[in-house]
């Protein structure tokens, strides 16, 4: 009887590594000091996030979740499924990917190795956080204007500020341009481009190589293009 019993109990433990989901993407890592809770690996279906995998974590703060990525895609790595408190948002793509970070810190400053384009986006956001920066100060000299109603100083700011955003459009544009083999290229595209001049989105998506024209986001930038240049006549 404890033969059978025995056999019984190993039988569903391999039922149970044997029904986990795998896939050809794998997301590894630690979240230190993190002592109880569920992990969500979630991406974007349609216009729909849901979640493809999940992990409770007890008195062990590493984890390893799954995926099988068809096309590379951004990912989010949340707590209890819910993107609108703390996460992390990374580029998934095929193979492994280690992700590391603190909880109390969880989500600003995650350490993310093993995604080409993860390194490509951080690049890139690295450099956009000039003009964000910048954008955060036009914000206060415009308070600052319009409480001392200097309209001089208002229309400065204003025409100083449409400058700041067209190098930021030709940046990103650059930027993409540079790196049309990489499936962050049409991203940034259509994440920080999308009320740029047609012809700046339109040459990004020219530029692009076969592999990622026919990406997901490839597929999108380029119905994105197609859709306003109908809207436009073109």
């Amino acid at each position: 009887m404890k033969k059978i019993i025995a056999l019984f109990a190993i039988a569903l433990v391999a039922f149970a590594c044997s029904s986990k989901k795998e896939g050809n993407m794998v997301v590894k890592g630690q979240i230190k000091g993190l002592k109880k809770g569920t992990l969500y690996l979630q991406k974007m279906k349609d216009t729909l996030l849901v979640s493809v995998d999940s992990m409770a974590l007890l008195g062990d703060d590493k984890f390893i979740l799954t995926d099988n990525v068809e096309s590379p895609v951004i990912y989010y790595l949340t707590f209890d499924g819910n993107t609108t408190d703390k996460h992390i948002m990374f580029f998934g793509e095929e193979g492994e990917i280690t992700i590391n970070d603190k909880i109390e810190e969880f989500g600003f400053k995650p350490e993310i190795k093993g995604s080409k384009n993860q390194e490509v986006m951080d690049e890139y956001r690295k450099i956009n956080q000039r003009f964000i920066d910048q954008r955060l100060d036009f914000v206060k000299k415009e308070v600052e204007a319009r409480q001392a109603q200097d309209e001089v100083q208002l229309e400065q700011v204003e025409a100083d500020y449409k400058k700041m955003v067209r190098r930021r459009f030709l940046f990103s544009t650059n930027f993409a341009i540079a790196n049309a083999d990489s499936e962050a290229a049409p991203y940034i595209a259509l994440s920080e481009l999308y009320d740029a001049n047609i012809q700046l989105l339109d040459t990004i998506n020219n530029s692009l190589t076969d592999k990622v024209k026919n990406s997901e986001y490839g597929k999108r930038l380029q119905k994105f293009v197609d859709d306003i240049k109908a809207k436009e006549g073109k």
